[in-house]
């Protein structure tokens, strides 16, 4: 599989597009299992690099807070933050997983959570679920 393929499909697949990533990856390792660790690393940074323009979103939609166009009411946009503070910026490691990753990292952006720790959580948990996958995917043809 093409380098660039897997990349911007796992950067679409971590943004509001509604697509998966780890099907790309899997038949991707499967169909060249000596380069697993490279598609490994495209498929996490452009993973990861879906949520940053997730996070850029939120921080975009933080500066129309107010408004009248503001997509979500001042009690709602309290009780995500509450929610947020309870389970903390710790729970940017769990932005892989489906129907609350995306969700998740907007938020992080219109909470304002810093860039870099956003990254570094995300990142990690991106890498962690897509190892999986690719290791997995690399013993199934390897044996």
């Amino acid at each position: 599989m093409d380098y660039l393929l897997l990349f911007v499909t796992s950067l679409l697949a971590a943004t509001i597009v509604p697509m998966s990533s780890e099907g790309a990856l899997a038949a991707a390792v499967a169909l060249t299992p000596g380069e697993w660790g490279a598609y490994l690393a495209v498929a996490t940074v452009g993973n990861t690099l879906g949520s940053v323009i997730n996070w850029m979103l939120g921080r975009a939609l933080a500066a129309g807070q107010g408004r009248r166009w503001f997509p979500v009411s001042p009690q709602s946009l309290e009780r995500a933050r509450q929610r947020f503070q309870r389970f903390g910026t710790w729970s940017l490691l769990l932005a892989w997983v489906p129907w609350i990753g995306d969700p998740l990292t907007v938020a992080a952006g219109l909470l304002r959570v810093p860039l870099g720790l956003f990254i570094a959580l995300v990142l990690t948990g991106k890498f962690a679920r897509y190892f999986v996958v690719a290791w997995a995917a690399r013993e199934l043809v390897t044996g």
